[in-house]
């Protein structure tokens, strides 16, 4: 391979966004690509001095592939395999693709894609499904429960009024928790308001300094919100209300976790994020998703078997929770075209939002006008 040829290579492999390792013979390091670098957590120059085995986890497949593709001389490509390091802390899920090289016998090529997104905004979609259950659930409940509970805590009241004093405390936890299943029914009717949003251009910094006002004097009350902001955002197509009510659930959700965490706090990042887009209803072309918001604590995290479920409606880590908090939360940032993901380990748990920004054809709209023609 002449000069220039190895520099193009070495300027191909430097553009690729997803990490790349070549390893010799004895799973020996030879080369790796910025992506590989960032994904690792370790320069170049680190790296190469180890081997696959010193970087991946002991008795990952990932090892085994690379003994199978160097015996077979063939790439092969293995699906959502978990990788673990010492150097990112949780297992990672990721599509591995490894290749031999063939000018170079005994080294192979190994190229992962994780699988974080895709997986996330596939956990979206299943979950406004499950909204969409609720909404059905909701109807229901509306009518053939709200009714007879009427009743109940009216009887509860005439109680109140009749028993002696050991009785009273009883007839009140009737009362009581007739109005704590009303308003549990309330919550899920929300599910079943499908009115189109009134939207309009926002800069989220507005929204989230207000949100972070409100915190500070209620729900994250004595602990520290610090902010670090991208002042070039556009603005999103949105509804103010709305989009404070998801934030502030958010950091609610933080401030409870950090109960029992020393020198707690909450960080709200804003950042400029091209390249994710995805296909929504009613519009042919890809809608793009560049604004990230981020709501970052350091408390203990969520359970490891609960955070692929945590959007869907009643799952929930708290003693009395209802489940439809951050169910909500993922319902309206899906109304605004956006999506929501949760990544978490003990120390740090970090709920992203993607947003497009104003000016991205809104689905209603676009069938009125095809309507029209």
């Amino acid at each position: 391979m002449t000069t220039s040829n190895a520099q193009m290579t070495q300027s191909i492999l430097q553009s690729l966004p997803q990490p790349v390792l070549v390893c010799s013979a004895g799973n020996q390091i030879e080369l790796v690509n910025y992506a590989a670098e960032a994904f690792f957590g370790s320069s170049s120059s680190v790296l190469t001095r180890q081997r696959l085995d010193d970087l991946i986890a002991f008795g990952s497949p990932i090892l085994s592939l690379v003994d199978q593709v160097t015996f077979r001389k063939a790439p092969m490509t293995e699906y959502r395999m978990r990788v673990g390091s010492s150097r990112f802390g949780a297992d990672r899920t990721v599509d591995v693709y490894a290749s031999p090289v063939l000018e170079h016998d005994g080294q192979v090529a190994l190229l992962f894609q994780e699988r974080t997104m895709a997986d996330q905004i596939d956990r979206q979609l299943v979950s406004r499904g499950a909204a969409r259950s609720v909404s059905g659930l909701a109807a229901m409940l509306a009518h053939e429960i709200k009714n007879p509970l009427s009743g109940i805590r009216g009887a509860a009241q005439l109680l109140e009024q009749s028993v002696s004093g050991e009785e009273l405390p009883l007839a009140r936890l009737i009362r009581d928790e007739t109005d704590r299943i009303v308003k549990l029914v309330d919550r899920v009717e929300i599910f079943g308001d499908d009115r189109p949003l009134e939207r309009e251009p926002i800069n989220i910094h507005v929204v989230l300094d207000r949100v972070k006002l409100l915190a500070q004097s209620g729900v994250a009350s004595g602990i520290k919100l610090a902010e670090e902001y991208d002042p070039s955002l556009p603005p999103v197509l949105g509804n103010r209300d709305q989009l404070i009510q998801v934030f502030l659930n958010l950091i609610k959700n933080a401030a409870e976790a950090l109960s029992k965490t020393k020198n707690p706090e909450i960080r709200i990042h804003t950042a400029f994020r091209p390249g994710i887009r995805i296909s929504i209803a009613g519009v042919k072309e890809r809608i793009s998703l560049p604004l990230e918001i981020i709501i970052e604590d350091n408390g203990p995290g969520v359970p490891q078997d609960i955070l692929p479920f945590l959007f869907d409606p009643f799952v929930t880590t708290k003693t009395n929770g209802s489940g439809l908090g951050l169910a909500l939360v993922a319902k309206i940032v899906g109304d605004h075209g956006g999506v929501i993901d949760a990544d978490s380990q003990p120390g740090k748990t970090r709920f992203r939002i993607l947003l497009p920004v104003a000016g991205t054809p809104e689905p209603r709209k676009k069938k009125k006008r095809e309507a029209a023609q």
